[in-house]
């Protein structure tokens, strides 16, 4: 495959996932230091109190970065450890640390791509109603120009939000996340504040940074009917809205569509603005206001089948062959389709996959090694689908293996490994696998760059 000159190759990571050292630092709570506590809540009520304790071994990870050849690191901002309440002041030892994390990249010819927000709300923000609320849209946007005014500095690209519909559905309708709630009333307003949040997000970094590079990352669903029959085709319709056209059409197209109105108008997620509904006159316009980029976070391949007693009235499907420990597909040309959709449909706006990568079953062997044939195999079909999309004339830009190092994985705890190194997590030392220096090979030779 070809790509084009300076093409994005990177690895991404979450601060919460990895950073550890929640009462340190100054840091304050998030809502996921909160739901790790709930009994039940997490596999074996694991936590990201220590995680991969990147807090303290961050110099050392770079340096492995820069060794394994890494031109490029996408990392999120932990807004708890930045603005510990998610009001005033930012947290001054948390903007040392993120300043120092930043300079440490550019030290070692590693180009940052930073999230302002992956999941860990500050637990005030919360108390006072989280996402569900106007007024964390309105904080959040009061934190973005603060981290642009302090932190601006230091990277060219910038991602608002990642993952909309993860800290909206599944935190408030799935309960899957945290705060781990179950009413679908809350998750839809908390989507359309996320969005809200974006708008604010970037409307603080157009007045401070005009010359920064500002997206937002949704994670896409590549969706098709389990069978031919006219109630499965329906239900793939309502699955888009849900997945995908909620959260793409007020960015790109400037406006919730009437499809999407149709499934949640009941709670208040209109077309049109009313100065004392859920969507005010104003919002579109923030939400719509030009990006300069599209991040695509993809790793699924579903079939919906209609199903009234499911979630929205469908059920899921994975696509065979699903080898991996989370039973996720591993077919690649839903990758590359959903990347022509995007571009097609939506915004011709460069794209990133700011997150694609697979769990196994991965562990050292005697001689110090991890093996995994299977990571090095998806990530070879994942690499050329996007080669396929920039070949149907996709203005693709980068791609980032998801993830850099084993992590907290959420509800999943330490159960599922996604990174390309081994992290052991009682001892905390760090192995790459085969699959880092075979990314490191690949690389190299896209891009001539030698580690």
């Amino acid at each position: 495959m070809t790509y084009p000159p300076g093409f994005a190759w990177g690895v991404a990571t979450a601060a919460y996932q990895i950073e550890g050292a929640v009462a340190e630092g100054g840091r304050g709570p998030s809502i996921w230091d909160t739901f790790v506590r709930q009994p039940g809540a997490v596999f074996h009520g694991e936590n990201g109190d220590v995680a991969c304790d990147h807090y303290h071994r961050w110099e050392a990870d770079l340096d492995l970065m820069a060794e394994l050849g890494i031109p490029a690191y996408r990392l999120s901002l932990s807004w708890a450890r930045l603005q510990p309440t998610g009001s005033g002041p930012l947290n001054p030892e948390g903007v040392a640390f993120y300043r120092a994390l930043l300079e440490g990249c550019h030290a070692r010819g590693i180009t940052p791509y930073v999230t302002l927000y992956h999941w860990d709300l500050p637990q005030a923000l919360h108390e006072l109603g989280g996402w569900p609320a106007r007024s964390t849209a309105e904080r959040f946007g009061e934190y973005s120009a603060l981290v642009a005014d302090q932190l601006g500095d230091l990277a060219e690209h910038w991602i608002t939000i990642n993952e909309p519909i993860c800290a909206s559905f599944l935190s408030y309708h799935w309960g899957m996340q945290a705060p781990g709630h179950t009413d679908e009333g809350e998750a839809v307003r908390a989507a359309h504040h996320l969005l809200l949040a974006h708008g604010l997000a970037l409307t603080a970094f157009r007045e401070r940074l005009p010359t920064a590079k500002v997206g937002i990352t949704n994670l896409i669903s590549h969706l098709n009917p389990a069978t031919g029959s006219p109630e499965d085709a329906a239900a793939t319709r309502i699955a888009d809205i849900r997945f995908n056209r909620t959260f793409l059409e007020p960015v790109y197209r400037g406006r919730y569509g009437e499809d999407v109105a149709e499934v949640f108008g009941h709670l208040g997620l209109t077309a049109g603005e009313t100065i004392d509904g859920l969507v005010r006159p104003g919002d579109l316009a923030l939400i719509g206001a030009p990006t300069d980029f599209a991040g695509v976070n993809h790793y699924t391949n579903t079939l919906i089948a209609a199903d009234p007693e499911g979630f929205g009235g469908f059920r899921m499907i994975q696509v065979d062959p699903t080898p991996t420990n989370f039973d996720w597909s591993d077919t690649p040309s839903a990758l590359r389709d959903v990347l022509v959709r995007i571009h097609r449909d939506f915004t011709p706006l460069p794209l990133y996959v700011t997150e694609n990568g697979a769990t196994f079953t991965d562990y050292p062997t005697p001689d110090d090694a991890v093996h995994d044939p299977e990571r090095i195999a998806y990530l070879e079909g994942y690499t050329a689908a996007v080669g396929e999309a920039i070949d149907h004339g996709v203005p693709v830009s980068g791609y980032f293996a998801w993830s850099f190092l084993d992590n907290f994985e959420w509800s999943w705890g330490f159960s599922q490994r996604f990174g390309i190194v081994y992290v052991d997590f009682a001892t905390q030392r760090r192995i790459p696998k085969d699959s880092a220096y075979w990314y490191r090979t690949f690389i190299s030779g896209t891009t001539g760059r030698t580690p």
